[in-house]
């Protein structure tokens, strides 16, 4: 749902690029990258748009600096001392919670894979995976496969949340519950898997569920 933003009264003082970003931010978060516009920003700060050129280039150097905003902290890790498998889950269930918080993101480290914020969780991920034994040859695609995984699950289940909020305007438990009644109503003969977890597709954990794919994955490497 998106948020009413108000506009602040017009300010004297010089802007930071840390205000900008934050309100840049506040932004997306209540309309999306179409709702991030020059106009709209200096609008919502109460200034001019060249107070806001002085300290990014343009939109997409705007977003590139949010997103790293959201996602930098993710990759700090509370102990030095975390073993590999729990620095990784860590970081995983960091990002899709920020994903979660703030939808935009997803797609913003999509197309800017070749940024500091990107490169930043390369680095942290793949540490712990070279930390886990795993032979040099196969550090590339052992990486690929938990940043597709994070990335991939962390933009549709925050797809997923916003199209429910749009679409019906209906708590996620309503949702779910209209999905799997549809899911028992199915041919018995046709779509008995299907029909067999109706049940726990009504009360599942998104977040748990993403967890649990992270802990398939780590159990791989394992082996």
């Amino acid at each position: 749902m998106v948020k009413k933003l108000q506009r602040r009264p017009r300010r004297d003082e010089s802007l930071s690029r840390e205000q900008i970003i934050t309100a840049a931010i506040e932004l997306l978060d209540s309309g999306g990258e179409s709702g991030l516009t020059f106009r709209n920003l200096s609008g919502y700060l109460a200034t001019g748009p060249g107070a806001l050129y002085g300290h990014v280039e343009n939109k997409r150097d705007l977003i590139e600096a949010a997103c790293s905003a959201v996602i930098d902290p993710c990759v700090d890790l509370p102990s030095t001392d975390m073993l590999p498998t729990a620095a990784i889950r860590h970081v995983a269930l960091a990002m899709f919670d920020a994903m979660d918080a703030h939808p935009w993101v997803g797609s913003a480290l999509a197309w800017a894979a070749g940024q500091s914020t990107m490169v930043s969780v390369l680095e942290r991920i793949g540490q712990q995976v070279q930390a886990l034994g795993v032979a040099p040859d196969r550090h590339w695609v052992t990486v690929s496969v938990l940043l597709n995984y994070i990335l991939g699950v962390g933009r549709q289940n925050a797809s997923n949340a916003q199209q429910a909020q749009r679409r019906r305007k209906a708590e996620r438990a309503e949702v779910l519950g209209e999905v799997a009644n549809a899911w028992l109503q199915l041919d018995p003969d046709r779509y008995p898997f299907t029909r067999s977890i109706a049940a726990q597709m009504s009360v599942h954990d998104d977040r748990a569920d993403f967890l649990a794919g992270i802990d398939l994955i780590l159990a791989g490497i394992g082996r």
